[in-house]
């Protein structure tokens, strides 16, 4: 029989609806649930496309004996870090801060009002590597609570105290303020230390796309001519996309690389990365006319279009790392990686030893069970671009008859809009309308689904229809920057309002009296703590997503109020670049827009007319950190 997250519309929560455990959604009726029956609460926070979150589905909560002990001894809460990031958020930090890591699946065991009290993620079904068996932590922590419970009390009263002393604030003194150069020079200088000058990317495996950061060089380098910054991103672009972390036949990065080279990546494909690295090479192009950045920004781009749009215009969330491998296993990268006997049934004999040289297919295999993960080790390039290119398509076309990996299909507001300002931009760049039009198609739907009547955005929606999860400060950030890309390359001024009602409860609901930023509004549900992080980590955060626009929201209207809450919230990356740039890299890329900018171009013509078309696109290409750009008739007195 189906639990309660049947339903639901989460498609993570979803996959969990058939099992065994007795699950409920987070929700007041839960922890009722919990105090009425005076056991402790199991909270399981993971996300679709979440490899070892499957592993352990299968392994414990699929099982039937470890599903009967948890039904009579917890209350078991199934969470979507997507469609709920301010409880991963809030649980997360107190993972972290007892166990000094985190991830997913996280496996919480809090009272029933909601205090944490004993941590984990991924749990074994029996001991391995010094961990204990799920099985034996259940024993342990319901042992605990019987026996122990003043103790229980007396750690979940202390975790929940020291969260709360994580709040940050300004406090009193001078007023916040936004990196000035010389402390941007300082973050550069750290980024130098930790870059990665043989495989490009910062530190060692597993190695995560820095997307935020080479926005920061880029821009750094624009604005003060720094050959040492674009060389970082140079060499890591050319790594990223040469390596296994791109996908070499059908666009489109994967999440991260398990080693420092590229060379293997988890191959599940995130829409936040593809939209930051899409624009980061549209970027790189700009900046260098790189032929190499051109394609992969346009085939990442026709990626996210073919294989994440929803028949309803929006953008998928994720695509599994897991598929069939064709004998009913399910396997990590079945889907992507050959073998030289695969190469030769779909090519031939000759292709296929030509397709091995140039994609890296050997016979001991870079990833498992003897298979390849497809990449370009040959700097020189083909010798016949015109047979490698058939190769490429052949293989693409084979590939497609393999079980697919599963879809995400939720959208999620935050990474819809910066898709938004990722395919707007190629599209402008590279004279594509239909990536236009498709930016305008999630826009579109993000405004009839996701936002009310008063300006507050729901956080997700699948096949049309809006989730239950009210949206946090990324959600607000990321989508004002879509709508304001999309009104600097379409001239259409709805997106500048609604970016600037956007804002608006950005001001009012999200920021505190001292310019510090909530990642929950003011009026959200209350956990233990309102969370609050600045930091930057796969995507922007929502205070730096928020900062970045809000200052060109400024830039476009002449707003002092928005620009002084721009550089108030800049305050924190002023604190944290030149202590860990990696993970501030929006924050800085932004402080250099503060440093440049204000820049105005405004394009005053015909719409339609050549040489308006002309104009409009050499502006859309200024370099310049801190340029924002308009386009429109000129009104009947000669102004605009």
């Amino acid at each position: 029989m189906a639990n309660r997250l049947a339903a639901e519309t989460s498609p993570y929560l979803l996959q969990h609806a058939d099992n065994p455990v007795d699950w409920w959604p987070w929700s007041p009726e839960a922890f009722e649930e919990a105090r009425r029956r005076d056991v402790p609460v199991l909270l399981s926070v993971g996300y679709s496309s979440c490899h070892w979150c499957h592993v352990m589905a299968e392994e414990s909560f699929e099982d039937g004996a470890t599903a009967e002990y948890l039904n009579a001894h917890y209350v078991s809460v199934k969470v979507d870090r997507e469609e709920r990031p301010d409880v991963d958020a809030v649980y997360m930090e107190a993972v972290q801060a007892a166990t000094g890591q985190g991830g997913w699946p996280m496996t919480v065991f809090l009272t029933p009002e909601g205090e944490p009290f004993y941590f984990g993620t991924y749990f074994p079904p029996e001991p391995r590597h010094g961990m204990p068996s799920f099985r034996q932590v259940l024993e342990g922590v319901r042992a605990a609570w019987t026996d122990r419970r003043e103790e229980v009390a007396e750690v979940a009263g202390r975790i929940v105290e020291d969260l709360a002393g994580r709040s940050i604030g300004y406090g009193g003194g001078d007023t916040p303020r936004p990196p000035r150069p010389e402390e941007v020079g300082s973050a550069l200088l750290a980024l130098t230390r930790e870059f990665d000058a043989r495989h490009g990317g910062f530190g060692g495996a597993p190695k995560f796309p820095p997307s935020m950061v080479l926005e920061f060089l880029l821009r750094h380098h624009a604005r003060t001519g720094s050959e040492g910054a674009l060389q970082m991103v140079e060499a890591t672009c050319e790594a990223m996309a040469r390596g296994g972390l791109y996908d070499q036949l059908g666009g489109g990065f994967a999440r991260y690389s398990v080693d420092a080279s590229w060379t293997v990546p988890h191959f599940e494909k995130m829409l936040y990365d593809n939209a930051l690295l899409c624009r980061v090479y549209a970027h790189l192009w700009r900046a260098t006319g790189s032929e190499r950045a051109r394609r992969v920004a346009l085939e990442t781009a026709d990626f996210m279009v073919r294989e994440l749009r929803t028949p309803q215009g929006a953008f998928a969330s994720a695509l599994d790392a897991d598929s069939d491998d064709g004998t009913g296993r399910h396997r990590e990268g079945a889907y992507y990686v050959w073998t030289p006997a695969e190469l030769r049934e779909v090519l031939g004999e000759e292709d296929a030893e030509l397709a091995a040289a140039h994609f890296g297919v050997t016979e001991e295999g870079t990833f498992e069970e003897g298979a390849s993960v497809l990449r370009l080790p040959d700097t020189d390039g083909p010798a016949d671009a015109g047979r490698i290119e058939s190769v490429r398509h052949r293989l693409l076309d084979a590939r497609s008859a393999r079980p697919r990996p599963g879809r995400d299909d939720k959208a999620v507001a935050a990474w819809n809009g910066l898709a938004i300002a990722a395919l707007a931009e190629t599209g402008a760049y590279f004279d594509r309308p239909d990536l236009v039009e498709a930016a305008t198609a999630a826009a579109d739907l993000l405004v009839a689904v996701h936002l009310d009547t008063g300006g507050r955005l729901a956080r997700t929606s699948r096949d049309g229809a809006a989730g239950s999860g009210a949206g946090v400060l990324e959600d607000y950030g990321d989508v004002a920057e879509g709508f304001l890309a999309l009104y600097s390359v379409t001239g259409e001024s709805c997106w500048l309002e609604l970016a600037g009602t956007l804002l608006e409860t950005v001001l009012t609901r999200f920021t505190a009296a001292d310019g510090t930023l909530y990642d929950t509004a003011d009026d959200a549900e209350r956990l233990i703590r309102r969370p609050q992080d600045p930091t930057d980590n796969a995507a922007p955060s929502g205070w730096t997503a928020a900062a970045a626009a809000l200052l060109s929201y400024a830039a476009h209207t002449g707003s002092s109020r928005h620009r002084e809450a721009a550089e108030r919230a800049l305050g924190v990356v002023t604190a944290l670049a030149p202590r860990v740039p990696r993970f501030i890299g929006w924050g800085l890329a932004a402080a250099e827009a503060a440093l440049d900018g204000p820049r105005e171009i405004a394009v005053v013509g015909p719409v339609g007319d050549p040489a308006t078309v002309v104009l409009h696109r050499t502006a859309l290409l200024a370099t310049a950190p801190g340029a924002v750009v308009a386009v429109g008739e000129p009104s009947a007195d000669g102004g605009r």
